[in-house]
């Protein structure tokens, strides 16, 4: 388990490679929810994801050694953006490894960053990918697997108690479960009081069936939300899941979607299903908990075309 020292090492190494993203009051979700929300709104993070953080805080500590041997990643699309950029900044030669559902975007932008670029017909074959490439020698940046990765993620938590003012609850997304492991660990140390909620679509269900089995299980993938689709979290996130928060919620695909279209109209952000999934479970949070609610909500990446979005909306009826 990593605790908050771990976070404030990853903040320092990090620094001036990663933005210090705004922590700002939403009306606009405020009127829709009918209670305070602030939002941490990590969809402009370097990247357009949180995850420049943790592929940051990982490249940053290689040795020599593993600098010179290539990293290889594998991911939905975020991560691999993130080792993409990160790595092709710091001068190390990256492998990405993606199913071909991912976002068409993340491709591209991986291989403007200068990665090499390999797609696989899903998931599990991407992950089973990753693990040969590393078996043949390259040093794995795992999304979620990985204690370096998983602090760097949490300095979101370590600026959102900071920057924002009271908060009873905050939603985090969870795919392999860095994100909200890393942001529970600095919450649970600086916010003691504030409850911590994940957040998981229908068909990218990782977290809860883990939770509900007593440790990791494999699942079934069939989310449209790629970013958020993990064959299975890893004992490190489940371990600080479950001592950390307070429950996870599943939304469907076409709620997630809607939380998209939500957070365009009223937040006058741009974000994902993956951030946009905690609008429909910060309803369901709010009647819970009840009126004295403020909610907290990490939007933790903005990488879906206009055109993805519309093409999902349309899918759904939502337009």
């Amino acid at each position: 388990m990593i605790d908050i020292s771990d976070i404030e090492a990853a903040s320092r190494r990090i620094a001036g490679h990663v933005v210090a993203t705004p922590t700002v009051p939403s009306d606009g979700l405020s009127a829709l929810l009918g209670v305070p929300v602030t939002t941490k709104l990590e969809l402009l993070q370097r990247t357009g994801s949180f995850k420049a953080r943790g592929a940051a805080a990982k490249l940053l500590g290689l040795s020599a050694a593993d600098r010179a041997a290539g990293v290889v990643a594998v991911s939905g699309g975020n991560h691999a953006i993130a080792v993409a950029v990160m790595a092709g900044a710091l001068d190390v030669k990256a492998t990405v490894v993606m199913p071909r559902s991912a976002p068409a975007r993340a491709v591209d932008v991986a291989e403007a960053a200068g990665a090499t670029v390999r797609l696989t017909d899903g998931m599990d074959g991407a992950f089973a990918l990753m693990s040969r490439l590393q078996a043949d020698g390259l040093t794995l940046v795992h999304p979620f697997d990985d204690p370096v990765v998983t602090a760097g993620q949490g300095t979101v938590g370590l600026e959102l108690a900071r920057d924002a003012g009271d908060l009873t609850d905050v939603l985090v997304s969870i795919g392999g479960g860095a994100l909200i492991s890393g942001v529970a660990v600095a919450l649970r140390a600086l916010r003691p009081g504030v409850r911590i909620w994940g957040v998981e679509t229908e068909g990218a269900q990782a977290m809860s069936e883990a939770l509900a089995a007593g440790g990791p299980v494999p699942v079934a993938l069939s989310s449209i939300v790629t970013t958020l689709s993990a064959p299975a979290v890893s004992q490190l996130t489940y371990d600080h899941v479950s001592a950390t928060v307070t429950d996870v919620l599943v939304v469907s695909d076409a709620e997630a979607v809607q939380g998209t279209l939500d957070l365009a109209n009223h937040a006058k952000v741009w974000a994902e299903p993956a951030a946009g999934c905690l609008l429909p479970a910060a309803r369901q949070v709010r009647e819970r908990v009840g009126d004295g609610a403020h909610l907290g909500l990490v939007v933790c990446g903005g990488n879906a075309t206009t055109a993805n979005v519309a093409s999902w909306a349309e899918r759904f009826h939502l337009l």
